[in-house]
């Protein structure tokens, strides 16, 4: 996100836009990949609700969150590119607080990926995550990500 300094996240993070809601898709290839036609849309503070569960040593990801959702409204799957920026909205929100911080970092992108997105890219995602106890690794040799090692095993269960 751009300008991150001049925005209000918190007030992003209160704005619920008409949701939560559940929309019918017909598009045959969105239904072919997502497993079916019932897409939830979760409001932002939803997403920061479910961020706030995950405890100190454990993790979760984008997609699981979306899972969750999907499942607990009756859906085939949550929205993903809301999802993606509700999670940042909520890291941001948690970043400008002086105080009832959101442990945004325990949240990872697919496959254990660190999210370049949030408050201090992955550089302070990596420190926050190493604090508790979580080694990162690096792939790449240009385009370097960084991905918490046998992250599948800390994963919280949102059920």
């Amino acid at each position: 996100m751009a300008n991150e300094d001049k925005k209000d996240f918190n007030a992003m993070l209160r704005d619920n836009k008409d949701m939560p809601k559940v929309q019918l898709i017909t598009d045959e290839k969105s239904i072919a990949k997502y497993g079916g036609n019932r897409m939830y849309f979760a409001p932002p503070m939803d997403y920061d609700a479910v961020m706030r569960r995950v405890p100190r040593g454990k993790l979760t990801t984008v997609g699981a969150i979306r899972e969750y959702f999907a499942k607990k409204n009756g859906a085939d799957f949550t929205e993903p590119i809301t999802a993606g920026i509700f999670v940042s909205i909520a890291a941001w929100a948690s970043h400008q607080r002086q105080n009832d911080e959101t442990p945004y970092w325990r949240t990872l992108k697919a496959n254990g990926e660190l999210n370049e997105k949030y408050p201090g890219g992955t550089e302070a995602q990596k420190a926050r995550l190493e604090q508790e106890g979580h080694t990162i690794i690096k792939r790449g040799r240009t385009n370097i990500k960084y991905y918490v090692k046998d992250y599948e095993e800390k994963m919280f269960g949102l059920d």
